[in-house]
């Protein structure tokens, strides 16, 4: 085989290989988009699309029945653009704040389960209820958190008041307009 052949033959197996892992992100793409029950009247475009990657955090509290139980307390994740750059910080409110400065907080509108991936935490819509600061997310009014994984409280029982447990969790967040 002459080194041009064998270069040519690498070459298209490098470009199947592309094609190949392309049309299965897009399919994956094409699938994965937020249901009808979680798009707002009146939005008119996307802000940001960004991918979380955080932790859920629950306490353990008292229930009605005086049993110890895991109750949410707050989030706390990274946000990063397609390219992988840490956009913004999502924490208790539920807030975000972005790196440029900006911040919303909001308030559920909307809630479903995640039907594609059961135990996950569920699917929202939030509408923006304060911003601060000029930047990326001034202008945002509505929040899509959808393709949940992970994130509901722990499987573990807790065992004393107060005790709080972390549970991994990933999802997409959209900002619109």
């Amino acid at each position: 085989m002459t080194r041009n052949a064998y270069r040519s033959g690498r070459l298209a197996h490098r470009v199947i290989t592309c094609c190949t892992g392309l049309a299965a992100c897009c399919i994956a793409t094409a699938q994965a988009t937020p249901p009808p029950e979680l798009q707002p009247a009146g939005a008119q475009h996307v802000v940001a699309s960004l991918d979380a990657s955080g932790v859920q955090i629950y306490v353990c509290r008292r229930d009605q029945n005086n049993h110890l139980a895991w109750v949410f307390k707050a989030p706390q994740a990274d946000l990063y653009d397609g390219s992988g750059k840490l956009v913004a910080k999502h924490y208790a409110g539920p807030t975000w704040e972005a790196t440029d400065g900006s911040r919303i907080t909001g308030k559920v509108l909307q809630q479903m389960p995640n039907s594609q991936q059961p135990g996950s935490i569920p699917l929202l819509l939030l509408q923006a209820t304060s911003a601060g600061g000029p930047g990326q997310l001034a202008s945002v009014r509505y929040v899509q958190r959808w393709n949940t994984r992970g994130g509901i409280a722990p499987l573990h029982p807790c065992t004393r008041e107060g005790q709080e447990g972390r549970s991994p969790y990933l999802a997409d967040y959209v900002f619109l307009d």
